[in-house]
Protein backbone atom coordinates (compact mmCIF):
# COMPACT_ATOMS: atom_id res chain seq x y z
CA UNK A 1 0.00 0.00 0.00
CA UNK A 2 0.99 3.13 -0.90
CA UNK A 3 2.09 5.85 1.81
CA UNK A 4 -1.02 8.33 2.29
CA UNK A 5 0.24 12.07 2.09
CA UNK A 6 -2.90 14.67 3.45
CA UNK A 7 -2.67 18.31 2.93
CA UNK A 8 -5.44 20.29 5.09
CA UNK A 9 -6.26 24.19 4.01
CA UNK A 10 -7.67 24.14 7.48
CA UNK A 11 -10.91 25.08 6.49
CA UNK A 12 -13.94 24.54 9.11
CA UNK A 13 -15.11 22.66 6.99
CA UNK A 14 -12.49 19.44 6.87
CA UNK A 15 -13.33 18.45 10.03
CA UNK A 16 -17.07 18.79 9.91
CA UNK A 17 -17.42 16.80 6.90
CA UNK A 18 -13.88 14.35 7.43
CA UNK A 19 -12.09 15.50 4.27
CA UNK A 20 -8.96 16.86 3.26
CA UNK A 21 -7.69 19.47 0.86
CA UNK A 22 -5.84 16.83 -0.91
CA UNK A 23 -4.70 13.87 -0.82
CA UNK A 24 -1.33 12.09 -2.89
CA UNK A 25 -1.15 8.69 -2.92
CA UNK A 26 1.91 7.49 -4.94
CA UNK A 27 2.37 9.80 -7.75
CA UNK A 28 -0.96 11.28 -7.60
CA UNK A 29 -1.95 13.97 -5.93
CA UNK A 30 -6.18 14.61 -5.84
CA UNK A 31 -7.69 18.12 -4.56
CA UNK A 32 -10.80 18.08 -3.27
CA UNK A 33 -13.84 20.76 -4.55
CA UNK A 34 -12.14 23.93 -3.71
CA UNK A 35 -13.49 27.76 -3.55
CA UNK A 36 -11.92 31.31 -3.25
CA UNK A 37 -11.38 31.67 0.44
CA UNK A 38 -8.78 34.41 0.58
CA UNK A 39 -5.89 34.27 2.59
CA UNK A 40 -8.18 36.00 5.53
CA UNK A 41 -10.43 33.32 5.49
CA UNK A 42 -13.25 35.55 3.32
CA UNK A 43 -14.86 34.81 0.55
CA UNK A 44 -13.19 36.73 -2.81
CA UNK A 45 -14.67 38.41 -5.03
CA UNK A 46 -18.36 38.19 -4.04
CA UNK A 47 -20.26 37.79 -7.09
CA UNK A 48 -17.64 37.89 -9.40
CA UNK A 49 -17.39 33.99 -10.82
CA UNK A 50 -13.86 35.07 -12.10
CA UNK A 51 -12.59 36.26 -9.09
CA UNK A 52 -13.64 33.55 -7.24
CA UNK A 53 -12.17 31.03 -9.74
CA UNK A 54 -8.94 32.54 -9.65
CA UNK A 55 -8.74 32.00 -6.08
CA UNK A 56 -9.88 28.73 -5.80
CA UNK A 57 -6.61 27.76 -8.82
CA UNK A 58 -4.36 29.65 -6.32
CA UNK A 59 -5.76 27.79 -3.27
CA UNK A 60 -5.30 24.20 -5.52
CA UNK A 61 -1.93 25.36 -6.63
CA UNK A 62 -0.84 25.81 -2.94
CA UNK A 63 -2.18 22.23 -2.19
CA UNK A 64 -0.82 20.71 -4.82
CA UNK A 65 2.67 22.76 -3.75
CA UNK A 66 2.45 20.93 -0.25
CA UNK A 67 1.55 17.78 -2.09
CA UNK A 68 4.90 17.88 -4.30
CA UNK A 69 2.62 18.86 -7.42
CA UNK A 70 2.68 21.61 -9.32
CA UNK A 71 -0.29 23.31 -11.73
CA UNK A 72 1.41 21.42 -14.50
CA UNK A 73 1.14 18.42 -13.45
CA UNK A 74 -3.00 18.37 -13.17
CA UNK A 75 -4.77 15.95 -15.56
CA UNK A 76 -8.02 16.45 -14.71
CA UNK A 77 -10.24 19.52 -13.58
CA UNK A 78 -13.42 19.84 -12.90
CA UNK A 79 -15.99 23.43 -12.39
CA UNK A 80 -19.08 23.58 -10.68
CA UNK A 81 -20.99 26.71 -11.19
CA UNK A 82 -24.45 28.07 -9.44
CA UNK A 83 -25.16 29.41 -13.03
CA UNK A 84 -23.73 28.06 -16.09
CA UNK A 85 -24.11 30.76 -18.12
CA UNK A 86 -21.85 32.38 -16.47
CA UNK A 87 -19.13 29.97 -17.82
CA UNK A 88 -17.71 31.99 -20.05
CA UNK A 89 -16.16 33.86 -16.45
CA UNK A 90 -14.81 30.55 -15.13
CA UNK A 91 -13.49 29.61 -18.34
CA UNK A 92 -11.41 32.25 -18.41
CA UNK A 93 -9.37 31.75 -15.17
CA UNK A 94 -9.26 28.31 -15.87
CA UNK A 95 -6.90 28.98 -19.18
CA UNK A 96 -5.26 31.59 -17.76
CA UNK A 97 -4.10 28.70 -15.50
CA UNK A 98 -3.90 25.70 -17.83
CA UNK A 99 -3.51 27.00 -21.43
CA UNK A 100 -0.23 25.11 -22.02
CA UNK A 101 -1.59 21.90 -20.15
CA UNK A 102 -4.63 21.32 -21.21
CA UNK A 103 -5.99 18.87 -18.33
CA UNK A 104 -9.35 16.69 -19.16
CA UNK A 105 -11.81 18.72 -17.82
CA UNK A 106 -15.83 19.38 -17.01
CA UNK A 107 -18.07 22.66 -16.61
CA UNK A 108 -21.00 21.22 -14.47
CA UNK A 109 -23.75 23.45 -12.91
CA UNK A 110 -25.13 22.35 -9.86
CA UNK A 111 -28.14 24.14 -8.09
CA UNK A 112 -26.46 25.15 -5.09
CA UNK A 113 -22.81 25.26 -3.27
CA UNK A 114 -22.19 25.24 0.77
CA UNK A 115 -22.90 29.24 1.06
CA UNK A 116 -25.18 31.10 -0.98
CA UNK A 117 -21.95 34.03 -1.82
CA UNK A 118 -20.16 30.93 -3.86
CA UNK A 119 -20.32 30.88 -7.20
CA UNK A 120 -17.70 28.41 -8.10
CA UNK A 121 -15.88 25.21 -6.83
CA UNK A 122 -13.30 23.48 -8.36
CA UNK A 123 -11.38 20.01 -8.36
CA UNK A 124 -8.24 18.81 -9.57
CA UNK A 125 -6.34 15.36 -10.28
CA UNK A 126 -2.33 15.52 -10.56
CA UNK A 127 -0.14 13.03 -12.21
CA UNK A 128 3.82 13.36 -11.01
CA UNK A 129 5.73 12.01 -13.60
CA UNK A 130 9.39 10.63 -13.46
Amino acid sequence: MSDRIRVSSNSPYEPLIGFSRAVRVGDTVYVSGTVGWGPDGTLVGPGDVYAQAKQAIANIEAALKEAGAALRDVVRTRVYLTDISRWEEAARAHREAFDEVRPASSLLEVSRLAAPDMLVEIEAVAVLDH
